[in-house]
């Protein structure tokens, strides 16, 4: 009999599917770190993730107090649960550092990002890209005879969104500034 062949009542079982079914999941988790506005934090941040693995989904940094030369970093990283606390614990460590929230878990956040999206396309396909623009309230901030370019907030899902609808309609370039993100409530 060939071994590829699956008897009745047995279940398949891909090659490809390595995972452990006993792991942790990783989780997408938004953190803010509050830090000195100095020259070489920024690479510290960035170092600490770059020198252990972790990957940064996204990342935005601003000055947020110019009299006390603080900036925030914004970043959404994914890990297991474990490797969030790991990641947490190592940034407080940072000299400069002076608070690490993770707004995934401290309560209900509000995140926004903000996209500009190019479509370039003639005929139907310039009135549906107006149409969907329009459904997803996004703004039209530029206008050629052969491209628009739209300018949308919102969640990093509802852009992914509006990508995916522009892509047939000629999606031709397409900018992202990454997650800010805030704790609601007091």
């Amino acid at each position: 009999m060939n071994a590829l062949n699956i008897h009745k009542g047995a279940t398949s079982h891909s090659a490809y599917d390595l995972r452990d079914p006993n792991a942790e999941i990783e989780e997408s988790h938004t953190l803010a770190v509050l830090v000195e506005n100095e020259p070489g934090v920024l690479a510290r941040v960035i170092g600490l993730f770059s020198g252990r693995g972790y990957n940064i989904d996204s990342l935005t940094v601003a000055e947020v107090d110019h009299t006390g030369h603080q900036s925030r970093i914004t970043l959404v990283t994914r890990g297991t649960p474990a490797v969030i606390e790991q990641i947490k614990a190592q940034l407080g460590r940072i000299v400069p550092v002076h608070d690490v929230h993770d707004l995934t878990v401290e309560g209900p956040s509000v995140e926004r990002e903000l996209g500009l999206f190019k479509v370039s396309g003639q005929g139907e396909k310039r009135v549906e890209a107006l149409r969907i623009g329009d459904i997803f309230r996004a703004n039209v901030v530029d206008s050629t005879l052969e491209s628009f370019v739209f300018e949308l907030v919102g969640t990093p899902g509802k852009l992914d969104a509006f990508a995916d609808l522009m892509r047939p309609l000629g999606l031709s370039e397409l900018a992202r500034t990454g997650v800010a993100a805030l704790a609601r409530g007091a």
